[in-house]
């Protein structure tokens, strides 16, 4: 059989069935897919830190001789065992310890050579690493791998070793790398001073020396996010080649509706407002990004661009990821349109839903189809073949990291080259946005409406909660009301957290037994949630215990307290979305935080939230402690091609492949020269979806 990059990586040398299972977990289906397999880190073997070098509170390699082991079961948990090792050079000795994998007592013998990876911590007066990465020193030809220079160290599936990896990957370089073609130009390598494919695939992996890794770095981190921009590049190229609506901005029904609103837009809001329009005026498609806080008011800025459309006699879809987001928003666009007549009829206006009934969905769909309907709010449903629309105008899209990018694309298709608005309230700072959102231009709402105060964010441990509950009971005295939010709906001893529904319970009786209290989550049918949400925005309850149902568009302004217990186990996005359900109403409020947060990245999440209140500042935090591609969400993004490169801290080099992106489409807009169909077929490789898009514009 004849290998090629996309061969099957279970073909390889010393890689069957079993094995190539292993590497699948990890997206490495075939060769190309192990070579784009990149260290998580490099390890400097050319020079150990000796033990009487190791400082405490790093992170260091040394290079020790087992020089006794033990094994003894904790006295705190039964059953779980820690396997001990005393470790030395001759500068001194230090201790390694695992917890909970006694089959480590079998793996190490007294008098072997480590190579132990670590933070160094110290205990009892002793140096100690806990969990320490280690590698058993083997004197063999594979050495020349593993010792005396700069060494990769991967994340390793299952059943393999830092040392076969190593091998395997080397084996299949010295197999393949002649097989490679570079797909980026040579002129824009040349101009951006790049490593061809071959030599940056090859020090990325075995690097001669740290420049050459660095400049393997810049080079496969360029082509991703070269590749990466050329789709958004060629979408937004395209949509200026297409007719869109011209719609007339300003009229009566659009004076009337903003005549309409009890209060003033704010300077941020009217901003936005007036790149909308401009967008809306000119004969091409809107494809605009509205980023906005929590509670900056993106809702109703949508609305008036609906009613714009509505205006010249097209209809508006406007979709939302949940049902009880959908009918808030139906709820309060209904009786903002209330007061506002259209060519002497009043605005009609639709909610669907899964949950609505069959006749009632039919109904709804002979209406839109007849054009009778001039906005529809609704979830997925909105997708949903049955819903045909007479003239559709606007699209709204609202939390858009909630849909994927297929999802986002199939609503506009219901029209012919209608208007779309984007919103989402997870805000990233702008210069990212540009460049991640390519094809989208880009509008921010940097302010929260006046009288809004600064939520209060405290941070408590388990041990302090009496502390909590009497601020809760402050605020409930005030006549104010509460929510208290779980991970979980049931208590999990595995994971030792409290579920929502039995501290519901305990709650009641207990500590809020002289108060009112409902129970939301999840599992309860669309009506249980809908009605006990009622019951709270009417008052009938005190205290809302409830899970992460709450974290999208939940508006309760009599809301000033809430608790969030086992906060730890929570996003730092997540956390900011949930503390936005309170403080809407002008009083005071508080985010109480509950967590004995063990990790670093969860004590940086916390942190961060009770220092920050502005969601950029949050967003930005955020990305710095996950990075990139969990941020955006690699499946939603596109950011699964981003495996090596990384936008915050690579932002020049991302904008200079975008540069290069644009002046080659200006160039050479289906990319038919011959130069570029190497890059045509990478592309289409690596983005089949986009095939039409590339090959016929």
């Amino acid at each position: 059989m004849k290998k090629s990059f996309l061969s099957p990586v279970r073909y390889l040398k010393g890689i069957g069935p079993k094995k190539a299972k292993a590497f699948n977990k990890l997206g490495i289906y075939t060769i190309e897919d192990l070579l784009y397999y990149f260290p998580r880190r490099y390890e400097d073997r050319t020079n150990f830190a000796s033990i009487s070098k190791l400082k405490e509170g790093q992170a260091m390699t040394t290079k020790a001789q087992i020089l006794a082991k033990a094994e003894r079961m904790s006295w705190r948990k039964r059953g779980f065992s820690i396997i001990e090792l005393a470790v030395g050079d001759n500068t001194g000795k230090i201790y390694c310890v695992w917890f909970n994998q006694p089959y480590l007592k079998e793996y190490f013998k007294v008098g072997e050579t480590l190579i132990l990876y670590g933070k160094v911590e110290r205990y009892a007066k002793r140096l100690q690493m806990n969990s320490p990465e280690f590698e058993i020193v083997v004197e063999d030809n594979a050495d020349s791998l593993n010792i005396g220079r700069i060494v990769p160290v991967y994340p390793l599936p299952e059943m393999i070793t830092q040392r076969n990896l190593r091998r395997l990957i080397k084996h299949t370089l010295d197999e393949f790398l002649i097989l490679t073609t570079d797909s980026i130009p040579y002129d824009i390598r040349s101009r951006n001073n790049l490593l061809n494919l071959a030599k940056a695939l090859l020090n990325i992996h075995f690097p001669e020396n740290r420049d050459m890794q660095k400049r393997s770095y810049e080079r496969l981190s360029f082509e991703e996010f070269f590749l990466f921009q050329l789709p958004l590049v060629i979408r937004k190229l395209r949509r200026k080649e297409k007719q869109g609506i011209a719609h007339r901005i300003e009229g009566e029904l659009v004076q009337n509706f903003i005549s309409s609103i009890p209060f003033k837009l704010t300077k941020g809001q009217e901003k936005v407002l007036q790149e909308i329009k401009l967008d809306m005026a000119i004969p091409q498609t809107m494809q605009r990004l509205l980023q906005g806080d929590v509670g900056s008011g993106k809702t109703i800025v949508a609305t008036i661009a609906g009613v714009i459309a509505i205006q010249g006699g097209y209809q508006v879809a406007f979709m939302v990821p949940t049902e009880v987001l959908a009918k808030q928003h139906y709820q309060n666009i209904v009786y903002r349109l209330s007061h506002t007549a259209y060519r002497g009829r009043k605005i009609n206006t639709a909610l669907l839903t899964g949950s609505l009934g069959k006749k009632e969905k039919e109904r709804f769909y002979q209406e839109i189809k007849e054009g009778k309907i001039d906005l529809v709010i609704g979830t997925h449903a909105l997708l949903e073949e049955y819903v045909e629309f007479k003239n559709l105008g606007l699209v709204v899209i609202d939390e858009q990291h909630k849909f994927g990018v297929g999802q986002r694309a199939l609503l506009p298709k219901k029209g012919t080259n209608p208007d779309v608005l984007i919103m989402t309230a997870t805000p990233i700072p702008r210069t990212l946005a540009i460049t991640l959102y390519g094809d989208l231009d880009i509008s921010v709402i940097n302010e929260l409406p006046p009288g809004r105060l600064p939520i209060k964010t405290l941070h408590f441990t388990k041990g302090q909660i009496q502390n909590t509950y009497g601020i809760i009971k402050e605020q409930l005295r005030l006549a104010h009301q509460v929510f208290i939010v779980y991970p979980v709906i049931e208590e999990s001893y595995a994971l030792d957290i409290e579920g929502a529904k039995k501290m519901y319970e305990e709650l009641g009786k207990s500590e809020f037994k002289d108060f009112k209290l409902g129970l939301i989550h999840g599992r309860l049918k669309e009506e249980e949630q809908d009605e006990i949400m009622q019951k709270f925005k009417d008052r009938d309850l005190d205290i809302l215990v409830a899970t992460t149902v709450l974290e999208v568009g939940i508006d309760i302004p009599n809301a000033t307290c809430m608790l969030i217990a086992h906060a730890e186990r929570f996003g730092l996005a997540q956390l900011h979305q949930l503390r936005g359900r309170v403080g809407r109403g002008g009083f005071e409020s508080y985010c109480i935080l509950v967590s004995d947060s063990q990790t670093e990245e969860a004590r940086m999440r916390i942190e961060a939230m009770v220092k920050y209140s502005d969601g950029f500042r949050i967003a930005q935090e955020d990305l710095k402690i996950r990075g990139p591609g969990e941020f955006f969400g690699r499946r939603q993004s596109g950011l699964a091609e981003l495996k090596i490169g990384n936008p915050l801290t690579q932002m020049k080099l991302l904008k200079h492949a975008r540069e290069e992106a644009l002046n080659l489409l200006n160039l050479d807009p289906k990319l038919e020269e011959r130069p570029h169909l190497l890059l045509k077929e990478r592309l289409l490789q690596r983005f089949p979806e986009y095939e039409k898009l590339i090959l016929v514009g």
